[in-house]
Order: C-alpha cells, then sequence, then structure tokens
C-alpha cells in the first residue's frame, strides 16, 4: 500500500474554547494532544501555543520549551512542527495607517524563530504569505523577513515546511530555493480553504500542484467542511495529509469531534478506502529527507 505521511495540527491560534471546550490550550493538554495524534496515526504534530490564562496564541519560548519536553520525555517518535506564524500580524491605524492598530501582532523576524532555534524540533513552518486576512489585518511576510527566518531555520539543522496560501507564495519559494537559501528537498504545506486565499477545490489544489518545483514533496489540507475532501484530493494528486482542530472541529456536519486523535482516525480511515496507509515518523523522516 502507497505510504501517505498525516500531519495533526493540534490546536492553532484562531479557535477558541467557546467553539470548542476540548481545544487543547495548556502545554501539558497540547502535548497530550501531539502523542494522541500518533497514537492515531500521525506522522507529524503541527504545534502552536497558547497563553493558558487567555486561551490566545502566544509565542512564549517557555511555552514551547514546556510542550517539546512533554513530547520527547514521553517517548512519542512523532515528528514535531512547531510554527513561526505568531507575529506577523499587521493592523493599520483607522487615523493614521502607516502607524498600527491595537490588534497588531508584528515583530522583528528573528523572534519568530526564537523557539526554534533554542529547541530544535524536527519541523517548522515557514509561511510565505501576505494577504489580507480577518478583522481587516494583514499577514506579512516579506521577501526579506523570510529570508532571515529562513537562515536560521537552516543554520539550526530543522526541516522548513512551506505554508503556501496562493499561487505567488510558490513563486517566491521557488525563488528562495534557486538561489539557495533553501537547500536541500522542499517540503510544501498548500494552504486551501483559507479567507482571500486558495480555495478548497479540485481544481485550485491541482494549479497549485502543477507549479511545485520538480521532486518537492507537498501536503495540503482544507479548512472546515472541506477538510475531508481535500485530504482525499491531496492524496489522489500525490500528495501528503494534513487534519487537525487548528483546521477544523467538526467530524461530520454539525457534530463536534470528540478530540484530534478522532480527525486523524477518520484521515486513516478514508486512507485506507482509497488504497494507502499512513506513513510511521521513520518513513516520514526518510521521505521528507530530515
Amino acid at each position: 500500500m502507497a505510504k501517505t505521511i498525516i500531519s495533526c495540527a493540534v490546536t492553532g491560534n484562531q479557535v477558541t474554547t467557546g467553539q470548542h471546550p476540548g481545544l487543547p490550550v495548556t502545554p501539558r493538554q497540547i502535548a497530550e494532544a501531539a502523542i494522541a495524534a500518533r497514537q492515531a496515526g500521525a506522522a507529524i504534530a503541527h504545534i502552536h501555543v497558547r497563553d493558558p490564562e487567555t486561551g490566545k496564541g502566544s509565542m512564549r519560548l517557555d511555552l514551547y520549551r514546556e510542550v517539546v519536553e512533554r513530547i520527547r520525555d514521553s517517548g512519542s517518535d512523532v515528528l514535531i512542527n512547531l510554527t513561526t506564524g505568531e507575529g506577523g500580524r499587521f493592523e493599520p491605524s483607522a487615523d493614521e495607517p502607516r502607524l498600527a492598530g491595537p490588534a497588531t501582532t508584528l515583530v522583528h523576524p528573528l523572534k519568530r524563530v526564537e523557539h526554534i532555534a533554542a529547541l530544535k524540533p524536527d519541523i517548522c513552518s515557514l509561511d510565505f504569505n501576505t494577504m489580507n486576512s480577518s478583522n481587516g489585518q494583514i499577514v506579512l511576510n516579506t521577501p526579506g523577513n523570510l529570508r532571515k527566518m529562513a537562515e536560521v531555520i537552516v543554520a539550526s539543522g530543522v526541516k522548513p515546511e512551506l505554508e503556501v496560501f496562493d499561487s505567488g507564495d510558490i513563486h517566491l519559494a521557488r525563488e528562495l530555493i534557486e538561489e539557495g537559501t533553501l537547500p536541500g528537498k522542499p517540503f510544501f504545506q498548500i494552504v486551501c480553504g483559507v479567507k482571500y486565499g486558495a480555495s478548497a477545490s479540485v481544481e485550485t489544489l491541482a494549479y497549485m500542484k502543477s507549479i511545485l518545483p520538480p521532486g518537492a514533496i507537498w501536503s495540503a489540507f482544507g479548512i472546515s467542511r472541506m477538510e475531508f475532501p481535500l485530504v482525499a484530493a491531496s492524496h489522489l494528486l500525490g500528495g501528503q495529509v494534513r487534519v487537525g482542530m487548528e483546521d477544523n472541529i467538526y467530524i461530520r456536519r454539525g457534530k463536534l469531534v470528540r478530540d484530534n486523535a478522532e480527525l486523524v482516525e477518520q484521515a486513516v480511515a478514508l486512507l485506507d478506502i482509497l488504497g494507502a496507509e499512513p506513513a510511521t515518523p521513520a518513513e516520514a523522516r526518510e521521505m521528507l529527507a530530515l
């Protein structure tokens, strides 16, 4: 049977406990969710951290350290994928657009990879999108800032997962690959269904795949109700897959998922129907050339 890498994005920074009371928030909950996702069949756990008091996304190194140490100390072989997406949002002030509004999280790019250099996970995301976002915010990832972040990631011996939200992101990623800023076998994560980004359709995914650099390994995921249709589409087009409560909190229409492990179990069952089985972390490590 074909082997397919399943990533599980266990919490993200947008979903709230008001939307799902079982959302992992504390470092212990996030680590346990990652370990359970591995037991269900995921090879990779994609991890954000949350402020335990407010539940909001955080960049605190101590929180990342606790999550990573809990996973490593557990003996789980799940591949750890830490986000670098925090700290990239800008909200123009209503009175003076050149100035930052109160929702701005923008920080120096080296701050966004501080935890990568310190903890050296197996993988970390590197977001290539500069795009409109919700509530009047803009996600900013300039070519210069991406190069600065990439240099730290590569120097730390960590595999960058190149998150692309539209076709222009792929063109920019290819430029960094061709100039040598991102050496080695590239690993792309195609994001489908985020508002103002690539749509969650087979046609869009097929086009995004068609402009990837030759030899790249890639994965894709869909948001909300498109999560499992994109699992099938990505696999059938030759890609890897991702599920998780960062992207979707329903197991079927109108029914909240039990936890991240249930989403992974559903992905395993769907892949089985399609004639595939989940790759182990060791197999994923070889496929990704870690």
